[in-house]
């Protein structure tokens, strides 16, 4: 308040400040104590528990810290960067590793990918590009609803490649375009009405954000952390290559689940032309494209080129593509440092992105992995590796049930997983691929899946057996499309 506003009110300036808010307690509660316990607990048994026969102790001891780590994650006594942070210095203070390996995943090029990724997306936020091209969408396709269900499925499409925050596209961007089109036709949550319109686009959004995610390497913060721990078994895969692999698949899945979804679970509400009005209206009152979302939609456009051609090309990197996309929008203004500092999700990622691929690789450096991927593939022999392979990636996929973040679950199980199914004698490239893309597949399935479950889960326009059973269709949908039209897609590229 200023000065004059005090003087006119006849106060002192002490007497214009707001009181005091009761102090609150700063320490762990009950309910806290008991999720740390929980992965202190779960590391310790595994700690004290005989190392099997060929696994060295620094290993054995190394997966009881990496364990507890992961089941800290899911029980959340702190935030997952604390967490992991707690695992870094375990590994150290335990004379597992020295400083510096324990720290080496903060020189992780493919960490730093997804974490400039986070800031690009940022100015997309930022300078209003992302809801104006929904809007353009919606305006165009809306006048039906299964119409504004392929806008915000195209919507997503667009942003997914340089929104690694698959929570940001949904919570920030879809989800209130969709809640405010379910407005316009009285579709409220938690209520009758819910299903006029409101309650099949959150479904649909959700599941089509899943399919997105699954399409490039920068569209989920979990996609890179599967790209590395390939990488560690000598398996090399590209931002081009895996958003080539990803195309037709996901083309597929994103053109069939929406049409699904509203056979199954149709809206009451069919034709919505006050959608596409209102759409077109906000556009107008948007007006022409700022400069900034110019500049932004501009940095886009070079980034998926060099993306995807750089490397063959130019020599350039991914993460040094990225780089020179976050000094594009500094230098032009579209971001500040200040933009950058306060981006907490991209600092948050790099503290336990380089947690947890530290962990998993020395992991695999100690013989873990090598030793758990060969008792496991004695249970898959004499299968053929397509067998066996089919049968690796159902178990991977619904075991999602038990995880409540997809970065847990590709921590805890992509590299084993990946290892049994090359020693089954899948395609190394091609079984990577798929796993990868399971990796964001699997969030469809349940309402604390991944970020962007409970964020649309939580508008209260689906109820949750609704969402449950349309959950695991969807999901049984898309291994059958990604599976075979991916598969023979990716035989037809050379991928196996």
């Amino acid at each position: 308040m200023s000065q004059n506003a005090i003087a006119e009110t006849g106060g002192t300036v002490v007497d214009q400040l707001p009181p005091p808010e009761p102090k609150k307690n700063s320490g762990l509660r009950p309910a806290s104590l008991v999720r740390l316990a929980i992965p202190v607990a779960v590391g310790l048994v595994i700690w004290f528990l005989p190392a099997p026969d060929g696994v060295q102790p620094d290993a054995w001891h190394l997966l009881a810290i990496f364990v507890a780590t992961i089941v800290g994650v899911i029980a959340k006594p702190l935030p997952m960067g604390a967490v992991t942070i707690v695992g870094i210095v375990a590994t150290i203070l335990t004379g597992i590793l020295e400083p510096a390996d324990a720290l080496s995943g903060f020189s992780n090029p493919t960490i730093w990918l997804i974490v400039m990724a986070f800031f690009i997306s940022r100015g997309v936020i930022k300078t209003g590009l992302g809801s104006r091209v929904a809007l353009f969408f919606v305006s165009r396709l809306g006048s039906r609803v299964i119409g504004v269900s392929y806008a915000l499925a195209i919507t997503d499409l667009i942003l997914a490649p340089a929104t690694p925050s698959n929570t940001a596209r949904a919570g920030g961007i879809i989800m209130p375009i969709v809640r405010s089109i379910s407005a316009t036709y009285g579709s409220e949550p938690n209520s009758s009405s819910s299903r006029k319109v409101g309650s099949f686009l959150m479904l649909t959004a959700f599941q089509v954000n899943a399919i997105t995610s699954a399409m490039f390497v920068t569209a989920m913060a979990a996609n890179p952390l599967a790209v590395e721990l390939a990488g560690a078994q000598g398996v090399q895969i590209s931002w081009g290559k895996w958003a080539l692999a990803a195309i037709v698949p996901g083309l597929v899945a994103l053109a069939v689940v929406p049409l699904v979804i509203y056979k199954i679970f149709p809206p009451e509400v069919k034709n919505t032309p006050e959608a596409s009005a209102s759409a077109r209206d906000a556009l107008a009152e948007l007006g022409p494209m700022s400069a900034g979302e110019k500049v932004m939609a501009a940095t886009i456009v070079v980034l998926l080129g060099l993306w995807t051609l750089g490397d063959a090309l130019l020599g350039l990197s991914a993460t040094t593509v990225a780089i020179v996309g976050l000094v594009i929008l500094l230098v032009a203004g579209v971001l500040t440092w200040e933009d950058v500092k306060k981006e907490t999700q991209a600092w948050d990622t790099l503290i336990w992105f380089a947690a947890l691929v530290m962990m998993a690789t020395y992991l695999n450096k100690l013989g873990l992995i090598p030793w758990l991927s060969d008792e496991m593939s004695g249970a898959v022999s004499g299968m053929g590796w397509i067998g066996a392979f089919i049968l690796l990636t159902l178990v991977y996929f619904f075991s999602h049930y038990l995880f409540a973040s997809n970065t847990a679950h590709v921590s805890a199980m992509y590299a084993a997983f990946l290892a049994t199914a090359i020693l089954a004698g899948a395609p190394p490239v091609f079984a990577a691929l798929v796993l990868g893309f399971i990796s964001s597949l699997f969030a469809s399935l349940t309402h604390y899946s991944s970020g962007p479950a409970p964020v649309i889960f939580g508008t209260g326009y689906v109820e949750l057996g609704a969402w449950w059973r349309y959950g695991f269709v969807v999901s049984v949908l898309n291994i059958a499309i990604w599976m075979v039209v991916g598969g023979v897609w990716m035989k037809a590229i050379g991928l196996w």
